[in-house]
Order: structure tokens, then C-alpha cells, then sequence
């Protein structure tokens, strides 16, 4: 191995003493840090929030201490949808806590399907030390979060308002993994003592029943029906009584949710692209609809997403939301911080690199409301966060194009903006299965 020498080290700290402006820069950067003392104020001035392709805004969301941004995301793309037809008011919101309520509670009975189906592996397999690391968690893919709609509804914020948990659920997850955990250990004696599937299938419903009990009590009791009235843009007053969330979804969105699919721009070898995938082990509902990506070339990608908000359509899309990002003026640029230039180094990775090495993933869902288009090629992005109003321009992100390319991974489109070939490929092609770890099985 190689080691570290004393002569090394004195090499080391004389050549940056030689260097003339390391005294200054080390003076900026212990006092600013890095990212402050990196940043392009001028590349920053050039990313103005203006886009020739605006849709209608709405006022931004907030998750809070939560990671349900892939929930806000899809929720928010639907309510400006039910704003443009039902004249919905500005400050209208589906809830949240409801969804994330049942997917929790379907996350969990997965959980236990998963556990059964690895029993016979010794706790230190990859596959079973994955499941136990994080039973269920806060996040989510677009799949998932259909599967719950198609089974659940959706209701108004009204009807099921926040709760303590649901805005800061750190606290929840930490106790009902523990929960999980104590459950598979239960699981897997039942499985490996062999027990019968029905007995096993017994101890589930068991099972399941403490954890409605739990969520119940820590998010509230979501509602089998409810009463919903508002008054619209035009003054006119509208009441509904007595209404189901799966017929509100049916009346007040009626998204064939089958239409909406996701297409992710993965550049790496394992993954070629016009194939689809899914992911071993992730999903939420079972007998729900599976995680399944098609993979394609980062102009078509990119062209898809231009083309459904062309036609007045938002996008959900998928990014990893740490690198090259300003937070609190939201913005999203390659060019925005000068790293290399900081420290004389080239951090540079192409964006399979990154997939391939560990450096990069999806961390969160957003809402894409815009585009500004020059010459008929994309500049910047307008972005709906779910961040609250705060950062940003009212909450809402400017994003470079080039952000865009190296660091989104999946928008969600419908099926009729795609050429006939590549919908053929998405509802006919058996989908390759990718590993639970794989970059593209991560949880926005």
C-alpha cells in the first residue's frame, strides 16, 4: 500500500506556501466557506426568473421537515390542473398528510412482503441489510404515489389537514422503523419455522392492524367521506356533500393516471437507452402499479419536457437537488459556483460518471412551469419547489439549461407526446430489473 511520508507532507504544505494567492484564498474561504467564496455573482445577475413559456402559478407549498416532495409534486401538478377547469382559488391545496398517511401504511405491508420473500437469507445478505436499513421512508417515485391515488383518492387540505407528523416526521420514522424491524424479526422465525402461508399471511393483517392504530393516532383518521365548498374565480359559490376521495379525484382531477408515465435519461452503459426498468423491491401498494422508467437520449429527454408544456402541461420531474445550487435566491446552475478555479482542481464527472460512482442520484421532485425558449432551444427552466415561498422568487427556482442536463433524471409525460415507437416500447417491452440500490431506484 502507499503510504503517506513525512517528506511527502513538507513537499505538500511548500508547494501551496509558494502559491501567491493562497494566503487570500484561504482567508475567504475559512471565513465564507466554499460555496460563498466560489460563487459567480455576475453568472447569478444572468439568470433572471422570465420564460417565454410561463404557465399560470400558483402559490408555492411547503413540506416542511418532511420528504414528501415527490407527493407535493404530483399533488400540485393536479391542483393547477383542477384550478384551470373549476376555477379553484388561489390558495387551494390537496392534502398531503392524506397520501402520505396511506403511504405509509402500504409501504409497511410491502416491507413485510419483501421480508417474507428474503427469509431464507441470512440478515447479512445485501438484499435483506438493504430492506432493514431504511424499512420505509418519507420519499417516493411517481409510480408509487399513483398507486396510492388509484387506490385512496384524494381529498382537499380541509378535509385532512397537517399534522405535527406529517410537516416534521423525523420522529414518526425513527419509531415505526423500529417497529418494522421487531416485526421482521417476528416474520422471519414465522417463515423459517415453517409456518403456513396462511399463518403468515395472519400475522401480517396482525401486524397491519397495529400500524393503522399508530398512524392513526399520529396523523388523525383519514376520512371515508367528507364535505367540500368553495367559491370560484367568477364569484360563483359550489358545494359538495357527502363525497368519497376516490369520487372527488374522479370528478375534480379525472387524470387517467395510466396516461402518465416516467422517463428517465440514465447515460450509462448498464442502462441503454428506448429499454424500460424497474427496480427489485420498490414500490408502495401491493398488487398496485409498479416503478417502471423508460430510458432515453437526453435531447429526447429534454424534448418531451418542452413539448408537454408547450401544450400547457406542468411536469414532475426527479433531480438531485445538492450540487450547484443557491437555496435562497433558487437558482440551479453548473456555472454558479467556481470550485475548480477556487482550488486550482478539476472536479469535473460526466453524468454517468456520477451515476456509476456514487457522486449523484435522484433526491427530489419538483414541478417544471415553464421554459424560455431562444431561437427554439431551451435557456433556463422555471421550477415549482415545495420549499414554501421564501427562497427564490416567491418559491419558485430558476434553473439553467445546463443544470438540466447533468443533473435531472426523470420527467414524468404523458403518453400522447411520445412517438408511436417509444409508447410501443413502454406498454410492450418486458422491463429490465435493476438491483434495489441502483441510482435509478432512488426515492425522491
Amino acid at each position: 500500500m502507499s503510504e503517506i511520508t513525512q517528506e511527502q507532507l513538507a513537499a505538500f504544505k511548500k508547494s501551496v506556501d509558494e502559491q501567491p494567492k493562497a494566503a487570500v484564498l484561504r482567508g475567504a474561504v475559512t471565513t465564507n466557506g466554499i460555496l460563498k467564496s466560489a460563487r459567480d455573482n455576475q453568472r447569478a445577475g444572468e439568470l433572471t426568473p422570465t420564460f417565454s413559456i410561463d404557465l399560470e402559478s400558483s402559490p408555492v407549498a411547503n413540506q416542511l421537515q418532511s420528504g414528501r416532495c415527490w407527493m407535493f409534486a404530483a399533488l400540485n401538478t393536479m391542483r393547477h390542473d383542477m384550478k384551470a377547469v373549476h376555477g379553484l382559488p388561489g390558495d387551494f391545496e390537496l392534502s398531503q398528510s392524506y397520501t402520505f398517511f396511506w403511504d405509509k401504511f402500504e409501504k409497511a405491508n410491502y416491507f413485510y412482503n419483501n421480508i417474507v420473500a428474503t427469509a431464507d437469507k441470512a440478515t447479512t445478505d445485501r438484499e435483506v441489510s438493504f430492506l432493514l436499513a431504511t424499512p420505509q421512508q418519507d420519499g417516493g417515485q411517481w409510480d408509487m404515489i399513483v398507486a396510492i391515488i388509484e387506490k385512496y383518492g384524494v381529498v382537499p387540505q380541509s378535509a385532512f389537514p397537517e399534522s405535527q407528523a406529517s410537516s416534521h416526521s423525523a420522529e414518526f420514522n425513527r419509531l415505526f422503523n423500529s417497529k418494522l424491524r421487531k416485526d421482521a424479526i417476528a416474520l422471519r422465525k414465522l417463515v423459517n419455522g415453517g409456518a403456513s402461508e396462511a399463518d403468515v399471511d395472519a400475522k401480517i393483517e396482525a401486524l397491519n392492524k397495529e400500524n393503522y392504530h399508530m398512524l392513526s393516532l399520529t396523523f388523525g383518521e383519514p376520512p371515508l367521506s367528507f364535505d367540500f365548498s368553495f367559491r370560484d374565480k367568477d364569484g360563483e359559490f359550489h358545494r359538495e356533500q357527502n363525497m368519497t376521495p376516490q369520487d372527488f379525484f374522479k370528478k375534480y382531477i379525472g387524470w387517467d393516471l395510466s396516461e402518465y408515465i416516467s422517463i428517465i435519461n440514465a447515460p450509462t452503459e448498464d442502462k441503454p437507452y428506448n429499454q424500460t426498468y424497474g427496480v427489485k423491491m420498490l414500490g408502495s401498494v401491493v398488487g398496485g402499479r409498479d416503478v417502471k422508467h423508460l430510458n432515453l437520449d437526453l435531447a429526447t429527454f429534454k424534448e418531451l419536457a418542452i413539448k408537454q408544456l408547450s401544450a400547457g402541461e406542468n411536469v414532475w420531474f426527479g433531480v438531485d437537488m445538492g450540487p450547484k445550487l443557491d437555496r435562497t435566491a433558487g437558482l440551479m446552475d453548473t456555472k454558479l459556483y467556481d470550485e475548480d478555479s477556487l482550488f486550482d482542481i478539476d472536479f469535473s464527472l460526466t453524468k454517468a460518471e456520477r451515476l456509476d460512482y456514487g457522486d449523484s442520484l435522484m433526491t427530489h421532485a419538483m414541478v417544471l412551469t415553464g421554459v424560455d425558449l431562444v431561437d427554439g432551444q431551451p435557456t433556463k427552466w422555471k421550477v415549482e419547489n415545495s420549499w414554501g415561498d421564501k427562497n427564490g422568487h416567491k418559491g419558485y427556482f430558476t434553473m439553467s439549461d445546463e443544470w438540466f442536463d447533468e443533473f435531472t433524471y426523470q420527467v414524468v409525460i404523458k403518453k400522447e407526446y411520445l412517438p408511436e415507437e417509444l409508447r410501443n416500447v413502454y406498454e410492450n417491452a418486458t422491463p429490465k430489473e435493476l438491483a434495489p440500490w441502483d441510482p435509478m431506484g432512488a426515492l425522491a
